[in-house]
């Protein structure tokens, strides 16, 4: 991959991002000259940055408290120039902005978004609704654009050179399309227009719009940033789209009134970014946002579009002056190279950074995963038979986990816990540290356990089998003195097989359903040993829980007085032990059996099955992300219950390394997952049940995504 290829694969735009800012600044008083060159200024550094779109705050041009100003000719003649010279200063210049001014139509003036990139205006978007309460007069000054559909602007005095404003599109019903920016598509509102209940926004997303902006003055009182907070957060969640807000800033008459400058950028509900209250001078957010994020929430949810057509909303060619909206294509000729990438890339997508909302989470998943257990047991009891529930517990984190939500269930049934029968299942790689966790737990819970060693059970079937360690241990070879080859897959999935066995039968035998342990991460990976082992059971607890956010889940129940303090202490004993499936002996020089060394760190493979489920992005795209949340340990935020030693950063090679690991394993082990038992969804990135959020052919095959690490993901 040449040195171009590879500063292109850093390149935002390239992944489906798109650069834009909300910007307010000082407004001279009257001055439209004065504040169309102030506009300038700030565009020609908005284009050096890489942006894209930018809105600016509503009657910026002009200043929105002037009061009767607005209706004098002079003002209003030199605002129409004073957007010529505009036009023409950004003739050289990327961004598409949105600027505000207030424009005279036919008998009428307006309050307007004019759109304007490239040395031209390409539309101009009237204020639909008017305020006229409170502190607002608007209806004095203006019209309301509502209803104004498939109309051209057609200006009092051209000025400039050659009158840069005849034949431009003027209506509510206008989408600007960035041809070069794939799902770039903007439309743009004025402040009032977001707080009705039916804002003009919400039409033009069904109609394709995926960037929303609002040009707002808005002047300040106590409380009101936050209900505009409220509003263009709600605004981009129900649209699927970006929300863009900039308010009024200093310059504006303080007659009766005061103004904050807030800006702000929301995506689907997250906030990006917002700049400081109550500036002094310019200020601006600048983000980029995630067009493959929206593309695909939208490709997913059908009953958004269903809505578009119930409505009868949509684009048309030229506009018919009805329901549909018109079109105007522009390009903008993004920018190349590394332009870093301007919002938070979560670690781990399954686990908040913020303490309280993680404690909110892990609340919340442990209750569903105890909710649904306890249904499934009330589901299947009978009159005469109350089902135990049986488990395998290794001292390992997932059954721990499983374990400690059984006990729960329990508790909130008015069972007792003896109903719960915990086998601890040593094999030939069992160590003392986890055998003795899984004893010490189980009897601090008080259920019911025995220890059933496998190793004379799995020796017989091996050397029932020929494999060579059956023989070499029935001959006498001690296990250290075998040869490594025998410790194959074969080995390993005797162990994992006859422990579930021995937990179908004992469930037949005692009246129980066997509670399976595997975690979410695992399904992916299909890091489980298929049919009699432990990718199946009666019932899947953990199936719905990724690794990740299970460590935290143990930590926090641990740590909130869940259970008494004997129980919590095995817990963070639990936490402390490495990842190991414990089934082929270690050895005095690799050590234990890690499961992290073999399919990759969970906390990458983690970031990767994410915006595999959630996100549907390519592999190179997850590259890219995964750099920016992984390439430097100390930059952005951690859980605080992760781990000192954890905290540590990947390079893209190594990254590079295990998403080609998760992509081979993920289709090769579908069929795993095609057979999966019932378990509940816990975390909104997606679950793995062929019931549920992912269903996928167990034969299909992972060439073409395999091709896009090869072809676009460098190998450092």
């Amino acid at each position: 991959m040449t040195a171009s290829e590879t500063r292109d694969f850093r390149n935002l735009y390239r992944h489906g991002f798109a650069r834009v800012a909300a910007c307010t600044l000082p407004v001279t008083q009257a001055d439209p000259f004065a504040n169309a060159a102030a506009t300038a200024a700030i565009t020609r550094e908005l284009h050096d940055d890489g942006v894209a779109v930018a809105v600016f705050p509503e009657l910026g041009l002009t200043g929105y408290a002037i009061d009767d100003l607005l209706l004098q000719d002079v003002l209003l003649r030199d605002t129409e120039r004073a957007l010529v010279d505009l036009a023409a200063a950004t003739a050289e210049l990327r961004p598409l902005i949105a600027v505000g001014a207030p424009l005279r139509h036919r008998n009428r003036l307006y309050n307007c978004a004019v759109l304007i990139q490239g040395g031209g205006i390409v539309g101009i978007a009237p204020k639909s609704y008017l305020p006229n309460y409170r502190e607002f007069y608007e209806k004095r000054h203006f019209a309301e654009g509502a209803g104004i559909a498939g109309e051209w602007f057609h200006p009092t005095f051209t000025g400039g050179e050659g009158g840069v404003l005849e034949g431009v599109p003027f209506g509510t019903d206008l989408l600007v399309e960035v041809e070069d920016v794939p799902g770039l598509m903007v439309h743009a509102e004025v402040c009032e227009d977001l707080w009705v209940p039916v804002p003009p926004s919400h039409a033009a997303a069904l109609a394709g719009a995926s960037v929303l902006l609002n040009l707002s003055a808005s002047p300040i009182t106590v409380a009101r940033a936050e209900d505009r907070h409220l509003l263009a957060r709600s605004a981009s969640m129900r649209c699927n789209a970006a929300y863009l807000y900039a308010a009024a800033s200093e310059g504006e008459s303080s007659t009766d009134l005061a103004w904050d400058g807030q800006t702000m950028v929301y995506e689907m509900g997250d906030l990006l970014g917002q700049s400081e209250r109550f500036p002094a001078g310019p200020r601006r957010t600048v983000v980029d946002i995630d067009l493959g994020r929206l593309r695909q929430e939208r490709l997913r949810q059908g009953s958004f579009d269903d809505n578009a057509v119930s409505l009868g909303l949509g684009p048309t060619a030229g506009g018919d002056g009805g329901r549909g909206f018109r079109e105007v294509v522009i390009t903008l000729d993004p920018p190349t190279g590394d332009l870093g990438l301007r919002r938070h890339v979560d670690r781990y997508p399954f686990v908040p950074d913020d303490e309280a909302r993680l404690a909110q989470d892990c609340y919340e998943a442990y209750n569903i995963q105890v909710s649904a257990l306890e249904q499934r047991l009330r589901a299947i009891a009978t009159e005469s038979w109350q089902p135990k529930v049986v488990i395998g517990v290794s001292g390992g984190l997932d059954s721990t986990h499983a374990l400690i939500v059984a006990a729960k269930a329990m508790d909130r049934l008015e069972r007792p816990r003896t109903d719960i029968i915990g086998l601890t299942m040593p094999g030939f790689a069992t160590s003392d540290r986890t055998k003795t966790n899984a004893i010490a737990l189980m009897t601090s819970l008080g259920i019911t356990w025995e220890e059933l060693d496998i190793r004379s059970a799995a020796t017989q079937m091996l050397a029932d089998m020929g494999h060579p360690f059956g023989a070499a241990a029935q001959g006498g070879t001690a296990i250290e003195d075998m040869d490594p080859s025998v410790f194959d897959v074969t080995f390993e999935n005797v162990q994992a097989g006859l422990r579930t066995d021995y937990l179908f039968r004992i469930a037949n035998q005692r009246g129980g359903l066997v509670l399976g342990t595997g975690d979410l991460s695992e399904l992916a990976l299909g890091w489980c040993t298929y049919g009699v082992g432990d990718q199946m059971s009666h019932y899947g607890v953990n199936a719905g829980v990724p690794k990740t956010l299970m460590q935290h889940l143990v930590r926090w129940v641990a740590e909130s007085g869940q259970l008494d303090g004997e129980a919590s202490q095995t817990l963070i004993s639990v936490l402390e032990t490495e990842i190991s499936p414990e089934l082929v002996p270690s050895s005095a020089d690799d050590g234990p059996q890690s499961t992290q060394d073999r399919i990759g760190p969970y906390a990458l493979q983690d970031f990767t099955l994410y915006h595999v489920l959630r996100r549907g992005y390519a592999p190179s795209t997850i590259a890219f992300l995964a750099e920016q949340a992984w390439a430097d340990a100390e930059r952005g935020d951690w859980p605080s219950s992760v781990p000192q030693p954890d905290r540590v950063a990947y390079d893209l090679a190594t990254i590079r390394r295990w998403l080609v690991v998760f992509v081979e394993r993920f289709f090769a082990n579908q069929f795993k997952r095609s057979a999966l038992p019932n378990g509940p969804k816990v975390v909104p990135g997606g679950t793995l049940s062929p019931r549920g959020d992912w269903r996928m052919p167990s034969d299909s095959n992972a060439a073409r995504w395999l091709a896009d690490i090869e072809e676009h993901v460098p190998e450092a």
